[in-house]
């Protein structure tokens, strides 16, 4: 027994000998963050994770064998910490994003000013390959801060490293989602058994385009790895667009719950958002785990009043070599077979 796991600590050595570097991921241990760090392991990188919360990512250390994936602690929006966490890399990823504001989490500190302090500390340490994950719908003129910010990011970016490359993905799914899970969950809510009806904001005709996470690691792989992507801006799309009235009755199906649309303009949903997002800004952080995520914002609002998809000129997954895409009908139903009334056994009813 002594003997094996000698064995495999010389050959783990060996093998980190024979990596191709080190690549720091900033929000590492985040949904995309542990796709992206399978895809680098597989692609013969060393992971850092850096991460706020260390001591709640060690699971994150499995997406490698031992010594190929490591967990530090860093704050995007402390400087210091980011200057350590960048210190031997070849290259560097900056996952880090909010739907939301909390406490300290404001969109100008945690998207703006963080990705500022991570290019500046690439471009302090001489390196070259940085790769930022945006969002489709990032602009400086926006109206939701959200995007302003995602867009402002952008361009201090490329100011301190030029050969950076911009990723733009739509809406990321899989299992770990924040997306298909929460409608599907909102859907199974108590409330639903009394008022059946899920909100269709402005119509819910706001079109979106969702990417399968293991897609958008993919891409971070090329991004880190391909010559001919620095400098370049990628918007990542899946292969179908949905507006949310599809994306509702595609969830109804799947789960078998009848839900209704009710229809709620955005003159009235803004306000709401407003309240909520006011709320969740300033509530005591001991609430925090007691109210969960605010249901709605109004800077999420704002986003849908533009559709979430690629644009037509824009460089997307195939110019990044990902050309075979997993769809929404394959992988969703998947994980969200636990809202069903009876799980796993439920069958279907009959129409």
């Amino acid at each position: 027994m002594f003997k094996g796991a000698l064995q495999t600590a010389v050959y783990s050595n060996r093998d980190l000998h024979m990596s191709k570097g080190l690549v720091t991921l900033f929000g590492g241990s985040g949904f995309v963050g542990r796709y992206a760090a399978r895809a680098l392991v597989k692609e013969g990188y060393r992971v850092r994770l850096a991460v706020r919360r260390p001591h709640l990512a060690g699971d994150a250390r499995l997406a490698g064998t031992p010594g190929w994936v490591d967990v530090v602690q860093a704050n995007i929006r402390n400087r210091d910490s980011v200057d350590r966490a960048v210190e031997g890399a070849v290259a560097v990823v900056n996952l880090v994003g909010i739907l939301f504001e909390k406490g300290p989490q404001s969109f100008e500190a945690a998207q703006r000013d963080g990705a500022a302090n991570v290019a500046e500390a690439c471009a302090a340490a001489g390196i070259e390959r940085l790769v930022q994950i945006s969002a489709i719908g990032a602009n400086a003129d926006s109206k939701s801060d959200y995007a302003r910010t995602k867009a402002e990011a952008e361009n201090t970016i490329r100011e301190a490293v030029p050969g950076a490359v911009i990723l733009r993905p739509s809406i990321v799914f899989g299992p770990e989602d924040e997306f298909f899970n929460r409608f599907a969950s909102l859907s199974t809510s108590p409330m639903m058994s009394v008022f059946p009806f899920l909100p269709s904001i402005g119509g819910g005709e706001t079109k979106v385009q969702p990417v399968y996470a293991g897609d958008v690691a993919d891409a971070i792989v090329a991004a880190v790895t391909r010559e001919d992507a620095a400098g370049k801006t990628y918007e990542l799309g899946g292969p179908r667009t949905y507006t949310f009235n599809e994306i509702y009755d595609f969830i109804g199906q799947t789960i078998d719950r009848k839900r209704y649309k009710l229809w709620l303009p955005f003159l009235i949903a803004k306000p709401v958002g407003y309240m909520m997002a006011l709320l969740y800004r300033f509530v005591p952080p001991f609430c925090w785990g007691f109210l969960g995520d605010p249901p709605l914002t109004a800077d999420q609002v704002e986003l849908l009043k533009s559709d979430n998809t690629v644009a037509d000129d824009a460089f997307t997954l195939a110019d990044l070599g990902v050309t075979e895409q997993e769809t929404v009908e394959a992988i969703v139903p998947s994980y969200l077979w636990r809202f069903r009334p009876y799980g796993e056994f439920h069958q279907e009813r009959e129409v």
